[in-house]
């Protein structure tokens, strides 16, 4: 489990791809004394599981249909990735309850200086819209973000100045697409009330 709030920008060196699958290798300023071999790191919203470490690099593997689902195909050597260790019992939970199970693909339609904010526009998936609440939660990216407004499938939030500065959502430009995951108590309410 994750929280949405990243604490590195990690850098993708090397990709290797093995049959259907890809190996990627990513340098990161976290210290790797402190990760074991087959821990989960949120890589912009995707959870992957550490296969090799090196000195400030660890590598992970994704299957061909995480590939085809997330913008993790998008990826080339150099690509900045929002990264999330995951949440120890105890640690504040400053963001929301975060899977790293990535839902789908938004679409951003725009991104507009408001004060010192920016605000952005993304078009969700069908159905995957139905989840989406005004004041309620999503990950974009692997950050934990407050939806301020929502017509149909397309939502908007507010990325703070620091947000925009210590995350890959600075980078953000219409047409970009990124990592939706919906808020988990959504997910739990629609399925209980379809079944209800």
């Amino acid at each position: 489990m994750f929280t949405g709030i990243i604490t590195d920008i990690g850098q993708v060196r090397a990709i290797t791809d093995t049959n259907r699958d890809r190996r990627f290798e990513i340098t990161t300023a976290y210290d790797l004394a402190t990760i074991d071999i087959g821990a989960s790191i949120a890589h912009s919203g995707c959870c992957l599981t550490v296969v090799e470490k090196g000195d400030d690099w660890f590598a992970v593997e994704v299957s061909a249909e995480s590939l085809s689902l997330t913008t993790l195909s998008q990826w080339g050597i150099g690509t900045r990735i929002n990264l999330e260790r995951a949440t120890k019992l105890g640690d504040e939970l400053g963001g929301h309850i975060v899977s790293g199970h990535v839902d789908g693909l938004g679409e951003i339609l725009s991104v507009k200086l408001e004060g010192g904010s920016h605000r952005l526009e993304v078009r969700a998936p069908r159905p995957l819209h139905r989840y989406i609440a005004q004041k309620g939660s999503i990950a974009m990216e692997g950050v934990s973000l407050t939806v301020n407004a929502v017509h149909d499938d397309v939502f908007g939030v507010n990325i703070i100045p620091h947000t925009w500065d210590v995350t890959t959502l600075g980078q953000i430009v219409a047409g970009s697409r990124v990592n939706l995951e919906i808020d988990m108590l959504a997910r739990y309410a629609a399925r209980w009330q379809e079944t209800a």
